[in-house]
C-alpha cells in the first residue's frame, strides 16, 4: 500500500496481516509504533511479528480521545463503533453529544489521564490517541488496551495527514469508502492549487494573536503555512524553517506585521471579538494595516468545527483561505469578519 503524502506511516500487505509502520516524528530513522492488522476471521492462523501491536479488524468497540478522529470515523460509516470519548466538553460534534446524552458513548473523563474505571468497563478493542514527544502510555498497556497512535497531526503538509484516513479505515474495515473520500478531497485540493497559481495578487497574511506576552505563529514549513501558499497568500514567516509554532514577542511579530493584508486568528469565547476588545488587549494591533482596513478574520473555536473538520478535510480550510484572500461575497464556514 503506498501512501502518496503521508510520510510518517507505511503500510505493507503480507499473507494474513498489514504490517502498519509508524516513523518517530521526533527520532528520525526510529519507529514510533508497529502494528499488526489481523482480519477477525484469521485470528489464530497468523504469527505476525514480536515488536508489533496486534490489532484484531474490524475494530468494533473504541475510544477515541480527539474530535478529528470522531468526526472522521463518522464520515467513513462507522460512528456506532465508538463506545468512548474524551473532552466531551470541547466537542461540538451532534451525533457525538446525542449519543453521551443516552448513554451509548461514555465520557472517559480528560484525555491526558483518562478513567481508567470507565476505559476496562467498556472494554475496547483499541484506544485513539495522539502522541506527545516523551509520553507514555504505560498504564493503559498495562490494562491490556492496544493504543493507536494518532500522530498524523505531526505531518506538515495538509494532504499528508488527510490520508492516514486510509489508515484509520484498515482498522475499522472502511478502505474503499476512505480511498474515495480522499481522492475527492486530493482532486478538489489541487485543483484550487491550481486555480490559485494564476492571481496576479498574493495578500501578505498574519495569524494568531498575543497570548499572555508571547505571539504564537506557524512555523514556516508547518502546514498552516503551506495551506496559506496554496490559497495565493503570502505568510510574512514564510521563510522560516519549523514545522512547529514559533514563539515570539509582539514586538518582532508587529514589525514584519505593519503592512500585511489579511489577519486570522482562532480564539475561544462565548461572543465575538471587536476591534476595541483587540486594541484594548494589545495597542500594537492598531499599527496593522489589516487592522486598519478592517480585513481582520475570527475563528470562534469554542463554537464552530474547525478543528473537528480541518484535520481530515483540508480542502474545506484551503476553499475558506481562498476566499478570504480572494473574496467573492461567498459564505465562509469557519471564520467571520470583525466588523470595522
Amino acid at each position: 500500500m503506498t501512501f502518496k503524502y503521508a510520510e510518517h506511516i507505511t503500510a505493507v500487505r503480507h499473507d494474513g496481516y498489514v504490517d502498519v509502520k509508524l516513523s518517530n516524528p521526533w527520532k528520525s530513522g526510529r519507529i514510533l509504533h508497529r502494528y499488526a492488522l489481523i482480519n477477525r476471521s484469521d485470528s489464530g492462523k497468523v504469527t505476525p511479528p514480536s515488536d508489533a501491536t496486534v490489532i484484531y479488524t474490524p475494530i468494533r468497540r473504541a475510544i477515541v480521545t480527539t474530535s478529528p478522529h470522531c468526526r472522521l470515523l463518522f464520515d467513513l460509516g462507522a460512528g456506532e463503533t465508538i463506545k468512548g470519548v474524551c473532552d466531551l466538553a470541547y466537542i461540538t460534534q451532534q451525533d457525538v453529544l446525542q449519543r453521551a446524552a443516552k448513554g451509548t458513548i461514555t465520557n472517559c473523563g480528560n484525555s491526558m489521564s483518562p478513567t481508567i474505571e470507565r476505559i476496562i468497563a467498556l472494554a475496547p478493542d483499541a484506544m485513539f490517541l495522539s502522541p506527545f514527544e516523551g509520553s507514555s502510555h504505560a498504564q493503559l498497556e498495562n490494562i491490556g488496551t492496544p493504543i493507536i497512535e494518532c500522530a498524523d497531526y505531526m505531518e506538515t503538509s495538509a494532504l499528508g495527514r488527510a490520508e492516514w484516513m486510509r489508515f484509520y479505515a484498515m482498522l475499522i474495515g472502511k478502505e474503499n469508502t476512505a480511498d474515495s473520500l480522499f481522492s475527492t478531497i486530493e482532486h478538489n485540493y489541487n485543483t484550487i492549487v491550481e486555480h490559485n497559481k494564476k492571481q496576479k495578487n498574493h495578500p501578505k497574511v498574519l495569524t494568531e494573536r498575543v497570548t499572555s506576552g508571547v505571539w504564537y505563529c506557524p512555523g514556516g514549513n508547518s502546514s498552516m503555512a503551506k495551506l496559506i501558499k496554496d490559497a495565493g497568500g503570502d505568510y510574512i514567516f514564510a521563510d522560516d524553517t519549523h514545522s512547529g509554532s514559533l514563539n515570539l514577542s509582539p514586538e518582532m511579530v508587529i514589525s514584519k506585521a505593519i503592512n500585511v493584508d489579511i489577519w486570522l486568528f482562532i480564539y475561544y469565547g462565548d461572543r465575538p471579538l471587536t476591534r476595541n476588545q483587540l486594541s484594548t488587549e494589545y495597542s500594537g494591533y492598531k499599527t496593522i494595516k489589516a487592522f486598519k482596513d478592517g480585513n481582520i478574520y475570527e475563528c470562534n473555536g469554542k463554537t464552530s468545527t474547525y478543528f473537528e473538520e480541518i484535520s481530515f478535510r483540508p480542502d474545506f480550510l484551503l476553499t475558506e483561505l481562498t476566499h478570504m484572500f480572494y473574496p467573492q461575497n461567498n459564505k465562509l464556514r469557519y471564520y467571520k469578519r470583525i466588523q470595522k
